[in-house]
Order: C-alpha cells, then structure tokens, then sequence
C-alpha cells in the first residue's frame, strides 16, 4: 500500500502535475493540502476520468485538503470535532482499512503572534482528537502539511527563522509522537539535509535551502509494514511547480 502526502499549493494551478503524478506513481491514497479552492470549483470529473475518488474540504483562496484514492473511501470527517475554526485544514477517512488523517497544519507567522498562539491552540485540539481515533483506528497515518521541522537536521543549517523550528512547535509535534506515532521518514536512512520544502525565492531549491515540514506519521500497528518513505523531488523541478515535494510512504500489504 502506497500513501502520500503533497502540499500543492493550488490544486487549480498544479492540477496537471497531480494527474501526472498519480499516473506515474499509482498511490493507494494521495493527501493534498493548500486546495486554495471551493467544494464547488473541485475537480472531481478529471480525478474521476484519472480513476479516483476524491473527499475534500475547501475554502476559497485558503487552506482546504483532500484525499484521493482508486479505493472506497469510507467513515469520512471533516475539521477537528469539538474545535471551532473557520479555516478547513483537516479531513480524515479509512481506506483499506488505514484510518487516514490529512492535515494542513497552521503556518504559525511568527513566535508570540496571535496566529502562532492559534497554531498552538490548534495542535492541542488535534493531539487530543488524534488520541481518541486512536483507540478505535489500530491502524493509523497522521500526514500533512506540519508546518514543523521536528529536529535541527529537518532544517537548512542555516535558516535563522524561528517559525518552524520553535521550541513551542517541536514540543507540539513532540506531543503528537508522544502518544506512539512514529516518524516513517525517520525508520529509514536518508541522505543528509532532506528536506520537502524550499523558498521559490533566491533559488532554495537549486541550494538546497530547505525544510523539512512534510510528514508522514504512523501508528505503532503499521511500524513494522513500512518498507520506505522518501521525498520525491521530481514535481519541484517542473515548471510552476508547489513549493512542496511530495513524501511517500510504502506500507507491505
């Protein structure tokens, strides 16, 4: 089973790059984050002619995340239950009998801003939602857009932004690993500074002056059925591509 995880951007703009994508890498379920588009403006007859289903939740010019799957998509949530918030950044389904959690974590702004004091408002509310799906869900992926580069090797040495890399914000994701999620990418051995993310200023990605923000968590049940999770650049190197590469995830079975 193949599960991926790519922000991009603006499906409106780099929607032939998802069906190429699709057609070449054949995923059991692709998360996308930053739609930046309305439920009604979904392009639910092209994904459908490229052989899959779709469950998404959008908003205009902001946000909104989808899951597509050549498989039923089944038991389907939309937003954090129980947390108010206008911004659609969250949907969840179970196919093949994964629960899948597709987030597009807040950007946070800056440290002590009113919008990193929502980010961390809102990973709380997701750690708490997460724990009990949980108990239900043995099998489990959290992926998405985090918006957290976990560890000091998640980032360029020498990006001097706080936001990202935070003591507040890796505690969160360490809350999230905290309840036995663990970092797929992490099980494996990965070449040094491999990052999902780079600045479409001052050519970070021909630098290589990224992030690491783009992940793919795994609950203790499907620990042992991961065969690899790699990073695929190939999307960035097209022309207009999403700031983001795509991180994939291989599970026996």
């Amino acid at each position: 089973m193949k599960i991926a995880t790519w922000n991009v951007n603006s499906l409106k703009v780099r929607l032939p790059h998802v069906l190429e994508w699709l057609a070449a890498n054949k995923p059991d379920a692709l998360c996308l984050q930053e739609l930046k588009l309305e439920d009604k403006a979904f392009p639910v007859a092209e994904l459908e002619a490229a052989g899959y289903h779709a469950v998404f939740n959008g908003q205009k010019t902001y946000n909104g995340v989808a899951i597509l799957s050549p498989r039923p998509v089944e038991a389907v949530v939309r937003d954090i239950p129980g947390f108010e918030d206008e911004q659609k950044r969250i949907i969840a389904a179970t196919v093949g009998g994964v629960r899948v959690i597709c987030g597009y974590f807040p950007n946070g702004q800056a440290v002590g801003s009113d919008k990193f004091e929502y980010k961390l408002r809102w990973l709380a509310a997701l750690t708490d939602w997460v724990r009990e799906e949980m108990k239900t869900n043995e099998r489990l992926v959290l992926t998405g857009d985090f918006n957290i580069a976990p560890e000091d090797r998640d980032a360029h040495p020498d990006w001097k932004d706080e936001i990202h890399v935070s003591v507040p914000e890796r505690t969160a994701f360490s809350a999230l690993t905290g309840l036995g999620l663990v970092d797929a990418f992490r099980l494996f051995d990965q070449p040094e500074k491999s990052f999902s993310w780079w600045d479409y200023r001052m050519g970070a990605f021909r630098r290589n002056f990224g992030l690491r923000i783009d992940h793919i968590l795994v609950s203790p049940a499907l620990r042992d059925a991961c065969r690899a999770c790699t990073v695929d650049k190939t999307p960035r190197k097209l022309e207009r591509p999403s700031d983001h590469a795509p991180v994939v995830l291989e599970l026996e079975g």
